[in-house]
């Protein structure tokens, strides 16, 4: 029987970044299209439980939309969705925070504590982490749209998250901001995890994806653009090949970017080991961007 001569060549490769990220934390964002499969919610938390395994620590921001679909559709509620954000009524604030704060998140911490981690449950109004204002009518393609009990991020107070991240803990967010007076807004989850990478000061701001990263054809899984800076951001949305979800997803990661956050990445949730693939080898598994590449990459 045939050995490999080399049995230990992959842990030496992999020891390099451990001992780069080790006690810098990654922000990483779980949206709903991963937490509604059990399975593939199983993979990525192990994945995530290795990485906090090796002293890298974690917060995790999780959205749940198909979740609050569903939802909302037993209820009655119409659900109403542009440029990839949700149109939010009273009505379907409540039912957000039935959601994000119940069914999502508890079954999200119990998968994380399964895998090994200390998991601790909070959303944007927690001891003020996150500050917003309610959003006011916006144009979008040509129309007013009035996105209703949606807030914008104002500020993001970190204090409670170095708290738990020094204590050893894995703070879990839900996408909820609050307002000076206290009224909950509902908050896109994609924002608040770039507002949040940012005040952290973070160096990897993660999108957890079904898609193997940014396509250069959406309708092509073939088409990975493995490497982009935001010149090549403006000009695939040029292209037409930012459409739908990804708009607020490459939103944020531009606010992330700007904002002095090393790199953002689209990893897939569906592929086995992608996100690990993605922190540990220099080939990574989806798409890495950055500010600017320069001459010799990034």
């Amino acid at each position: 029987m045939s050995q490999n001569p080399h049995p230990f060549a992959s842990l030496r490769s992999a020891a390099q970044y451990v001992r780069r990220f080790r006690n810098r934390p990654f922000v990483v964002k779980l949206g709903g299209e991963i937490l509604d499969d059990p399975a593939l919610r199983q993979s990525v938390c192990e994945q995530l439980a290795l990485l906090w395994s090796l002293s890298i620590p974690l917060v995790i921001v999780h959205g749940g939309g198909a979740g609050l679909d569903k939802l909302c559709s037993s209820m009655g509620l119409p659900t109403s969705k542009v440029a990839g954000r949700r149109v939010t009524s009273p009505e379907v604030l409540d039912a957000a925070k039935m959601a994000f704060k119940g069914k999502i998140q508890m079954d999200l911490i119990a998968e994380l504590e399964a895998a090994g981690m200390q998991a601790v449950g909070l959303s944007g109004q927690d001891a003020g982490l996150i500050k917003g204002r309610r959003r006011p009518p916006v144009m979008v393609d040509g129309a007013t749209v009035d996105y209703g009990m949606v807030g914008d991020v104002a500020e993001v107070d970190p204090t409670l998250l170095q708290h738990l991240l020094k204590g050893g803990f894995v703070p879990v967010v839900a996408p909820f901001s609050a307002t000076d007076g206290g009224q909950v807004l509902n908050t896109n989850a994609d924002t608040v995890a770039a507002e949040v990478a940012a005040a952290l000061g973070v160096e990897k701001l993660f999108f957890v994806l079904k898609v193997p990263g940014l396509l250069s054809d959406p309708a092509d899984p073939s088409s990975l653009v493995p490497l982009a800076d935001l010149a090549m951001l403006d000009q695939l949305a040029e292209a037409g090949a930012i459409k739908d979800g990804m708009r607020p997803k490459l939103t944020a990661a531009r606010k992330a970017l700007n904002a002095g956050v090393a790199s953002v990445h689209l990893v897939s949730g569906v592929r086995p080991d992608a996100i690990l693939a993605e922190v540990f080898t220099n080939e990574g598994s989806g798409t890495m961007l950055v500010a600017k590449l320069d001459g010799e990459g990034a």
